[in-house]
């Protein structure tokens, strides 16, 4: 097992201390080792998400519509979901 030193800021050591004193975790390792695999989880599930999104998409084939309108769709789409604001 490797050992890691880290440095941070007063209140971010409070916090990870303050978890520790609520019993959420033993000690600071275990705290950053949830936060480590929690981080490799998320990481995977991303890929994962990216290749079904792929796999979904060529599975659609090629759109017949211009690419203008494909690009007009998806930024009405993501201004829908909240991701662009009006000017984008």
């Amino acid at each position: 097992m490797s050992r890691l030193t880290i440095s941070m800021p007063d209140p971010m050591s409070d916090w990870v201390e303050s978890q520790i004193t609520a019993g959420r975790y033993g000690n600071v390792s275990e705290y950053f080792r949830d936060l480590v695999r929690r981080d490799q989880e998320r990481s995977i599930g991303a890929i994962a998400e990216l290749r079904a999104l792929m796999e979904r998409a060529e599975a659609g084939g090629i759109s017949p519509r211009a690419l203008d309108d494909v690009l007009s769709a998806a930024r009405e789409e993501a201004r829908q979901r909240g991701l662009l604001n009006g000017a984008d």
